[in-house]
């Protein structure tokens, strides 16, 4: 009776394993974005085989913005098994413009002309420790409006950090406003 209940035990766990295993090999490899010095391009089809995380509105006097944000195959997934991002996730921040009408619900904004794209990378083995878009555990990179496909950030300590520092003890990721990390 014990034989068979460890080795009933013993398949299981192998077969739990297995499939964590085969899981993470459907993972989105974010580093075929990366050429051999850290500069990265801009994922071209994010919309369609992304997932959204969530959406943010940013509420400002300059202008109104409406912040989507997308990750790769699998990401959410894993983070919701391993409360972390794997390595290789991509992550894009698109930020758009606002309109706004008066409907016949009340006002109504909606989004409009995207005006930049942030781009992050998890690189949890520090591959590129000389590239100074590289660090603290990421891949930063920033592309605007006026030409989209063209990298601009020069330094992330300078470029991004920043606004990041809150969300610092999530792995530099507002991870709470992303309630699909959380559960299904």
């Amino acid at each position: 009776m014990n034989r068979t209940l460890i080795l009933a035990l013993s398949l299981t766990a192998i077969g739990t394993l297995q499939w964590a295993v085969a899981q993470d090999r459907h993972l989105y490899d974010g580093f075929k974005l990366v050429d051999k010095t850290g500069s990265l391009r801009k994922p071209a089809d994010y919309r369609e085989t992304y997932q959204i995380l969530g959406t943010w509105t940013v509420l400002d006097p300059k202008g109104n913005q409406m912040h989507y944000t997308y990750a790769s195959p699998g990401a959410a997934e894993y983070f919701r098994r391993n409360k972390k991002f794997a390595d290789g996730t991509v992550l894009v921040k698109e930020i758009n413009a606002t309109d706004h009408a008066t409907m016949t619900t009340g006002n109504a904004n909606w989004s409009a002309a995207t005006q930049v794209w942030f781009v992050l990378i998890k690189d949890s083995k520090g591959r590129f420790p000389n590239n100074p878009l590289w660090g603290n555990g990421w891949g930063w990179f920033l592309f605007k409006s006026d030409a989209p496909d063209k990298q601009v950030a020069t330094d992330f300590k300078k470029d991004c950090l920043q606004c990041h520092v809150p969300a610092q003890a999530d792995d530099w990721i507002y991870v709470k406003g992303y309630p699909v990390l959380h559960t299904k």
